[in-house]
């Protein structure tokens, strides 16, 4: 199936600013939609019941069709400053806003403005979110780029959503830039520890959900295999992928093996993955 992953550039890195395309042999096809409206991409999120593929873009979200065609449009929304973006139990389109600091829950249709599902302010850099079985909506605390933050991941119950729990009381080595949530409930994070070091140690980090107890860690085989990981996203083949520097790596998620990467790309810089169709 083919893999889609964003590359950031500007003052995400030397990227290529474009939504890029992979064939099954981990060989770059080309751009996946060459609309102008994709700039700086950065989320990803496939509806799965209408087969459209949404894209957070700069400044307005869009929806493509299986041939990258933009479909929909919510147009330019003044501070948007999206980043990760998932499909929420209730079927609308939720992403995370860096400069508001909170999560923005839209209409499947984009014909809305939507709403803030959490607090504005609710986290100092929100970096990945996920939404657990029981209703849960588990977010990523991080550090963002120029230092500001903490390393923490909160839990939200469907009942309030005002009030986060701390899920990982004792992690020195969490510094989170993803979340996702696995088949089985438990929570992955992608982190990179210390965040923006040389030295920094590059991990996958799972969690039991309810007691927040580190469970396993998901390594490359070495330090210089895989750096600044960023999209997480479990492959149709059970897989658990995650993009990053030049390259994604994958890893067998009920051996936790490392299985090394899929595809490279010198300045890659990947955001988030997908896919699709």
């Amino acid at each position: 199936m083919p893999l889609l992953a964003t590359s950031a550039s500007g003052a995400n890195g030397n990227g290529y600013g474009a939504l890029l395309a992979f064939g099954g042999d981990g060989k770059l096809t080309g751009v996946f939609c060459e609309d102008s409206r994709i700039a700086d991409p950065r989320g990803l999120a496939v509806d799965q019941r209408q087969h459209l593929l949404f894209v957070n873009s700069v400044d307005r979200l869009l929806a493509l069709d299986a041939a990258g065609k933009v479909v929909r449009d919510t147009g330019v929304i003044d501070g948007l400053n999206p980043g990760g973006a998932t499909f929420g139990p209730d079927g609308r389109y939720y992403v995370t806003l860096r400069s508001a600091r909170t999560i923005l829950a839209l209409p499947a249709d984009l014909a809305e403005t939507g709403e803030q599902a959490l607090p504005a302010g609710i986290v100092p850099f929100p970096r990945g979110f996920g939404f657990h079985a029981d209703g849960r909506l588990f977010l990523a605390s991080g550090i963002g780029p120029h230092g500001e933050g903490d390393n923490s991941i909160l839990a939200f119950t469907a009942a309030d959503r005002t009030q986060a729990v701390p899920l990982v009381a004792d992690d020195p080595e969490l510094s989170p830039l993803d979340l996702t949530v696995a088949p089985n409930g438990h929570i992955i994070v992608s982190s990179e520890h210390p965040f923006g070091m040389p030295d920094a140690i590059t991990t996958l980090r799972e969690y039991d959900p309810d007691e927040g107890r580190l469970v396993r860690v998901f390594k490359a085989d070495s330090l210089a295999e895989f750096r600044k990981p960023r999209g997480l996203r479990f492959g149709p083949d059970g897989n658990l992928y995650c993009v990053g520097e030049d390259k994604v790596v994958a890893f067998d998620y009920t051996s936790g093996e490392y299985l090394g990467a899929v595809l490279q790309l010198p300045r890659l810089n990947g955001q988030a993955l997908v896919f699709f169709p």
